[in-house]
């Protein structure tokens, strides 16, 4: 192969890792880095539970909320508030929250609920397309990475 073909996976490693970078700007493992919240909402307002009963992520409602170790979550049911009550680990994303293909690398990034997939029955969620593609390239090798990373960071929830 010539080094131009490697040229351009190079740079799309570099921008993903830049933007990572840039999303951790400041501090890296504060301990309030724990669970990805907005207005200590956690998965951005979608229902976790829905990934696994509906295969889809769907943005839950104020009428059905539950509030565990110091985030509140929406649902859009009764039925999936009371099966995340019964067993939140089951139904809660993998790293806080936070970017799966980012923990890989040792960041933190934000995630769109639109990039998500469940592996060995756990929800890992994404920043966006290029970052879900690479982690996608290698699931159980970018897992594997990042669970060696998350237990670095510190786990008390925002506002506890």
């Amino acid at each position: 192969m010539t080094r131009s073909r490697y040229a351009v996976p190079l740079i799309i490693v570099a921008l993903v890792v830049g933007f990572a970078a840039r999303v951790t700007a400041g501090p890296q493992k504060s301990p309030a880095l724990a669970v990805n919240t907005a207005d200590g909402i956690g998965v951005k307002g979608y229902d976790p539970v829905a990934y696994f009963v509906a295969g889809r992520p769907i943005a839950g409602v104020d009428l059905y909320t539950y509030r565990w170790s110091g985030v509140k979550y929406r649902f859009v049911s009764a039925e999936d508030r009371e099966k995340f009550k019964a067993d939140p680990e089951q139904y809660l994303p993998q790293y806080g929250g936070y970017c799966a293909y980012a923990m890989s690398i040792d960041r933190i990034a934000d995630i769109d609920p639109s990039r998500w997939a469940i592996v060995n029955n756990k929800l890992y969620l994404n920043n966006n397309y290029l970052s879900f593609q690479l982690w996608s390239l290698d699931k159980n090798r970018n897992i594997a990475s990042a669970d060696h990373y998350w237990p670095l960071y510190p786990k008390k929830p925002v506002g506890e």
